[in-house]
């Protein structure tokens, strides 16, 4: 992920969204994953950076970009 990306994750029984680089979590106790990740959602495109929402068990399941690709592909 790139500096500023958000990642939402599950950790300790709560679904979570937590800014690449940092320490804690700024989101957190979301009962669901579907909650969590349109908090999550709407951060990364305020910010214009990358949300990449990982399963429960800490696989990536899909990422997203709201700006600063670093190339126009249509599509």
């Amino acid at each position: 992920m790139a500096q500023g990306d958000i990642e939402t994750y599950y950790e300790d029984g709560h679904w979570k969204n937590k800014r690449e680089g940092a320490d804690r979590a700024f989101g957190a106790g979301y009962g669901t994953k579907d909650a969590a990740a349109a908090v999550g959602r709407d951060t990364a495109k305020a910010d214009k950076v990358e949300h990449v929402i990982k399963n429960q068990d800490g696989q990536i399941g899909s990422k997203n970009s709201y700006g600063n690709d670093p190339r126009n592909v249509p599509g």
